[in-house]
């Protein structure tokens, strides 16, 4: 039965000063202490990707050995053969034919696939899930930090990774990475950027006005030079960030920005436009176009980052799946479990992590959604864990609060 339910995503408005510090040009680590790390010491980069709308995982990730898996997700299923065809991960799972770089990826073993995961919330508002998926609680709450940003405030005092900040792409920083450790943020030109000239005239203005202002008004336009160098007069893209081109764009400036020496260690950005409720199409259509911007972005990332890609991991997560079934419209609706997604050359890759619930009606939650089996944030644990260093006890105390039953998964990182 179709969900008639509307949800929205919102958030809250942004003051023009909140917009410069906070989310636009804050270039903290511009004048970071610069800290020597020791020759060949691994220097580890860390990206959170959001996927706002709620990624159908089984059109994703097609479980296409399990016998029922057809006839539930019908013309949007993917199959391992036919013009089509899905490319193939194992002898059960494929994935969807709009992602040759993460099958490269993982053939490569640079990627990890996540299925049947989910974050503790199981209802199906958008608002509230990705609430709890970015907060890290373990319900519905008001909170001002993410998870991404306790991990980084967590880290021992002097650690590069620490000091040098998160990076927020967007126009507002993911609230993942808000809270008290020190955060840029960078957004794609949207439209023409102004000269330097005309740049030089605002600092000076603000300088007599308001000198906090012109300092991150400096500070930004440094931090958008440096992102968007070598661009030319490249604009942002119809769509923004949540379209294939804008998703390539976005991670193209990022991964320039996590390269430099001096740059920041970990980023977090997010893609709306995943609530896939009428003509989600499956190996072709709008589904496979937004997992191709996404792929896209891992090629952008990679080819970014260069020699830094070898301590990268890019974590992909969506706060929850969509129903097995496919409704009316041939798309799904709001649903519980769906796939997250690993790559970077960190990655100890090639391999999709499921504990398979089956798909017959009485194994499917609440006789419509593929059914949770891993905690996403024993994921997340695994990952913070082996490539920050953060223990245990930070990990169950201040990054994901009352969560000390979820055990880290190990062993996912090189």
């Amino acid at each position: 039965m179709t969900n008639m339910r509307a949800t929205f995503c919102e958030s809250a408005p942004l003051s023009r000063r909140a917009m410069l510090t906070g989310a636009g040009a804050l270039f903290a680590w511009a004048h970071a202490p610069r800290i020597a790390s020791a020759a060949g010491a691994r220097d580890p980069r860390l990206v959170v990707i959001i996927l706002r709308g709620a990624l159908d995982g089984l059109s994703a990730v097609g479980p296409v050995g399990d016998p029922d898996y057809i006839g539930l997700h019908g013309e949007i299923a993917l199959s391992a053969t036919g013009p089509d065809a899905a490319r193939p991960l194992d002898s059960f799972f494929a994935l969807n034919p709009g992602m040759p770089t993460l099958h490269r990826l993982f053939a490569t073993k640079q990627a990890t696939i996540f299925h049947a995961v989910a974050t503790p919330y199981r209802e199906r508002s958008h608002f509230d899930g990705q609430d709890v998926l970015e907060s890290g609680l373990p319900g519905v709450g008001r909170t001002t930090s993410g998870w991404l940003n306790r991990a980084l405030a967590a880290l021992p005092a002097g650690q590069p990774i620490r000091s040098r900040g998160g990076l927020g792409v967007g126009v507002a920083t993911p609230l993942a990475l808000r809270g008290p450790a020190p955060v840029v943020g960078w957004a794609p030109q949207a439209l023409q950027p102004a000269g330097e000239d005309l740049g030089r005239r605002m600092i000076d203005l603000y300088r007599h006005t308001d000198p906090a202002l012109a300092e991150a008004l400096a500070r930004g336009l440094e931090i958008d030079r440096l992102a968007s160098r070598e661009m030319g007069d490249e604009k942002g893209s119809r769509g923004g960030m949540n379209s294939v081109a804008g998703m390539a764009q976005a991670a193209r400036g990022a991964a320039r920005l996590l390269a430099a020496p001096d740059g920041p260690r970990v980023a977090a950005l997010a893609f709306d436009g995943w609530d896939t409720h009428a003509n989600e199409g499956g190996p072709r259509g709008r589904l496979a176009q937004l997992l191709s911007g996404l792929d896209g972005a891992f090629g952008e990332f990679e080819k970014g980052l260069g020699d830094k890609w070898r301590d990268t991991v890019i974590v992909t997560i969506t706060e929850f799946g969509r129903t097995a079934r496919i409704n009316g419209t041939t798309g799904t609706d709001h649903g519980t479990a769906t796939v997250a997604f690993l790559a970077g050359g960190a990655v100890a890759g090639g391999r999709v992590i499921a504990d398979w619930p089956g798909l017959k009606s009485h194994q499917l939650h609440e006789n419509r959604d593929l059914r949770p089996t891993t905690d996403l944030r024993a994921m997340l644990k695994g990952v913070l864990g082996d490539h920050l260093g953060l223990g245990a006890a930070t990990l169950a105390g201040s990054v994901f609060p009352e969560s000390a039953t979820v055990k880290p998964v190990t062993g996912l990182l090189t």
